[in-house]
């Protein structure tokens, strides 16, 4: 679908916008500060700013256009194994049994608590003294867990017969934190147009900037120990190593300052990946559809973005309204997964989700195909 072009909104869509989304964004091009808007085609309705935007703002820095997980986003790695074992029950099974062990969604094992936090995340001290000790408490616990909801860890099969491990995780509670702390401070902030927000060169935009860029390398650090620990593991059970020159790892929830033409703009990314010319990425479909490994088109009236996965199509109430373990039993056939879990995984069904299809389609512009994956096996917290 071509963009439709507004004097700061350009979007790039696979289906009409619902109008509370439209709204929403209307809402926020009515900013001043705001001079860019680029709409993707995974964009759905979420608190104060939708998910699926890039926003370009020339002073301000708006924390709920970067979300609570502040740092989300995607790591994809080969498996050097010209076969994985994966083909029979049992195998799965005890590949699943082990990512439950050693990837946890919400907090590691007492045996398997690190002594620290690794150095990178040491160095930098948080903005409050509560964000410090959380970081010291909180932060350790969650190291290299998964998270919940559409978080996951899957095993893939590319077009010529390869395997990969893709880990989608985020921040955990640390970026949550941090998120809540600033957005609380910039509720009180004289600034009256659209949602609350700071000055970026004053004391509270500094300090969120700051606690905002520790938060995003935390959630590099927690995908790495994800790979880390199911590099481990496949070893442990299959004697099988990962390609670590294979990596690629983006996040899809950031502000940076980034120079687009002749000027500076604060660029807030909420579910939306940077896709500069070249830059690799990874575009997941749903629990149980293709995912991408995709190359930036660097298209400067995107802010050079694109989407970073499919899109809800349902709220998680009305998925699980509507879709039954019966239709997310036979939308996942071919794909081993934990089903005993099934009755509170229906939010997350492939049916719930935008056609992932249809949302590369919308993006030839943004971002160009590279890999195409088919899912094998799906790990999700629950």
């Amino acid at each position: 679908m071509k963009p439709r072009h507004s004097a700061k909104i350009q979007s790039w869509l696979a289906a009409p916008l619902a109008k509370d989304v439209a709204d929403a964004i209307r809402m926020l091009a009515d900013v001043d500060d705001i001079v860019q808007i680029a709409v993707m085609p995974d964009v759905h309705l979420a608190k104060e700013v939708c998910v699926g935007l890039a926003i370009g703002a020339r002073t301000r820095i708006y924390p709920a256009a970067v979300g609570s997980d502040i740092g989300c986003g995607m790591a994809a790695i080969r498996c050097m194994a010209s076969e994985m074992p994966l083909g029979d029950e049992h195998s799965a099974a005890n590949l699943l049994a082990g990512l439950y062990r050693r990837v946890p969604p919400l907090k590691q094992r007492r045996e398997s608590v690190p002594a620290s936090l690794p150095e990178c995340l040491l160095q930098a001290q948080l903005s409050h003294p509560r964000l410090e000790k959380m970081k010291l408490r909180d932060g350790r616990v969650q190291l290299g867990t998964l998270g919940r909801g559409n978080h996951f860890l899957e095993f893939q099969r590319d077009d010529e017969g390869r395997t990969w491990l893709m880990v989608h995780s985020g921040s955990r509670g640390m970026g949550q934190a941090i998120s809540a702390h600033h957005s609380a401070l910039a509720i009180r902030e004289a600034w009256t147009q659209g949602p609350s927000s700071f000055d970026a060169d004053s004391p509270l935009g500094r300090a969120y900037l700051a606690d905002a860029a520790w938060a995003e390398r935390y959630a590099s650090e927690n995908r790495l120990a994800i790979v880390a620990a199911v590099a481990e593991l496949l070893s442990d059970l299959f004697a099988v190593e990962l390609d670590r020159g294979s990596l690629i790892h983006a996040n899809h929830n950031h502000v940076r300052f980034e120079t687009h033409g002749n000027y500076g703009l604060w660029v807030h990314r909420k579910g939306a990946l940077s896709a500069r010319i070249g830059e690799p990425g990874v575009i997941p479909g749903s629990m149980g559809t293709a995912s991408f490994h995709t190359s930036g088109r660097g298209l400067a009236e995107s802010l050079c973005s694109s989407s970073h996965g499919a899109g809800r199509a349902l709220s998680r109430s009305d998925a699980l309204h509507t879709i039954g373990e019966r239709q997310l039993m036979s939308e996942m056939r071919g794909v081993w997964f934990n089903e005993r879990q099934a009755g509170k995984l229906r939010d997350e069904a492939p049916s719930a989700y935008k056609d992932i299809f249809a949302v590369m389609r919308a993006q030839r512009e943004l971002t160009k195909i590279v890999l195409r994956l088919q899912p094998v096996l799906s790990y999700k917290g629950v």
